[in-house]
């Protein structure tokens, strides 16, 4: 599954809730009509077989961070000016952060700095369980209502603890032509029910991206044989190549989503991930 933020609505997770506008359900007629029951367990794995491959193919449809490109933007001079020394005392700097956000890479890690705005959460958040299981829910909105019921059976069993994201850029951009070399990066941690659950997503991820038989490889993630990463088909942007990375440790499922304009530098966004995952110690806390 995909952890992706977005704005909480009223009625999330609602199993009557009807799909967004603009939403695309898996079906292709939508139609809801009740049809045979497979015994539970079956209904299970379909469900979360299912939901995997909707998620999976969300986070590489563009839900993830836009690059951005200012340096072709209009600017006025303005009257010039001329700036003396400050003589004010430098502000305090940020209180280091707690939680799951600690678990993080911080920014000033390699040339890796703050990124754009991840949906409406900013470039760096922290949330409770109560808020991401909510969040969590709403991306079933796409699927036909039998199969997110039961999915959100499956998370009501398990709900997640917490999830913190962070969003990177890399390089420095002023000084790269058009974005050449430069992409984003989003990196997404979810404290599971449990170290089961979380390597049951994990794995369930890995294996829609390996069924669905469209994305491309990615690199290996150095020093982490379990983790993965998927590009998105070629066919769909002759512009900008998305990746998507995924592992599990401890209680933690861990996700990042890199985006840029082609080619784009895979090599240094499996770096990021690798330095992610070298961050977390079993069972999910900071090295």
């Amino acid at each position: 599954m995909s952890e992706h933020p977005g704005t909480e609505q009223p009625g999330a997770g609602n199993p009557d809730a009807e799909p967004a506008s603009g939403a695309h359900p898996l079906s292709g007629s939508g139609d809801d009509r009740p049809a045979p029951l497979a015994p539970p367990r079956r209904r299970r794995r379909v469900a979360r077989a299912v939901g995997g491959a909707v998620l999976a193919c969300a986070v590489l449809a563009g839900v993830g961070a836009t690059v951005v490109t200012v340096r072709n933007a209009d600017r006025d001079p303005g009257k010039p000016s001329f700036a003396f020394p400050d003589s004010r005392p430098a502000e305090a700097k940020a209180p280091a952060p707690k939680g799951l956000a600690a678990l993080l890479v911080p920014y000033g890690t390699g040339d890796w700095s703050r990124g754009p705005d991840y949906q409406s959460f900013g470039s760096d958040v922290e949330l409770g369980g109560a808020r991401a299981q909510a969040l969590r829910k709403e991306e079933l909105g796409v699927l036909p209502r039998t199969a997110r019921r039961e999915l959100e059976k499956e998370y009501d069993k398990h709900p997640v603890k917490g999830m913190a994201l962070r969003s990177y850029l890399s390089g420095e951009l002023a000084a790269l032509s058009d974005s050449e070399g430069v992409y984003t990066a989003t990196v997404i941690l979810t404290r599971m029910d449990g170290r089961a659950q979380a390597e049951d997503q994990a794995a369930s991820r890995l294996r829609v991206m390996d069924s669905l038989d469209v994305f491309r490889p990615g690199p290996a993630v150095k020093g982490h044989k379990d983790a993965r990463c998927y590009l998105q088909p070629k066919a769909v942007s002759d512009v900008v190549d998305r990746m998507v990375c995924a592992a599990a440790r401890g209680d933690l499922s861990v996700l990042a989503e890199m985006e840029g304009i082609r080619p784009l530098d895979t090599r240094s966004a499996a770096t990021l991930f690798a330095a992610q995952l070298d961050r977390i110690a079993e069972p999910g806390e900071a090295v």
